[in-house]
């Protein structure tokens, strides 16, 4: 026989691919990865904190601060402007009611005195302004109370 037939009895050394070495390799990390992700999120849930060290403990605390300053940070990026329009809208719609109030008193005031001129003395007219200012401009306005409504600095919205 030129040729030995090898016997299938015998074993022989396996001579392993490289890529399969190399892909066997991979593969173990990236289990190894998902399972430290998959710790880390059970960490992260309140989950597992059993078994965590007293240093463990506190990078978890650490990273969990740290993640709640990013959410606040985005919450604050995307609701700047939402706020800067309706402040801003706030302000057009104050001074548009200024406008509108002194429109309705100065017509309360020309039909009064157009009409009653002759017949309303200065202490009727008197009477008639207490009155109508009582009717269009609500209490607080006129005696500055305490509402947020009449006081334009005063913030109503607050941020953590």
């Amino acid at each position: 026989l030129k040729y030995k037939v090898p016997n299938k009895n015998l074993t022989s050394p396996i001579t392993c691919d490289p890529w399969k070495q190399y892909y066997q390799q991979e593969s173990a990390k990236l289990r190894q990865q998902i399972q430290m992700s998959l710790n880390s999120n059970r960490h992260l849930m309140s989950d597992s904190l059993s078994s965590l060290t007293v240093k463990e403990l506190k990078q978890l605390e650490n990273r969990l601060e740290w993640r709640i300053t990013r959410i606040r940070s985005r919450k604050h990026e995307m609701l700047l402007p939402a706020i800067e329009f309706l402040q801003k809208w706030e302000v057009e719609l104050a001074n548009e009611s200024v406008c509108l109030r002194s429109k309705v008193c100065k017509s309360v005031h020309d039909s009064i005195n157009g009409e009653q001129a002759n017949m309303v003395t200065g202490q009727e007219l008197n009477a008639i302004h207490a009155l109508a200012s009582r009717i269009f401009f609500s209490p607080p306005i006129i005696k500055g109370g305490g509402t947020a409504y009449s006081h334009p600095d005063k913030k109503i919205l607050h941020l953590r």
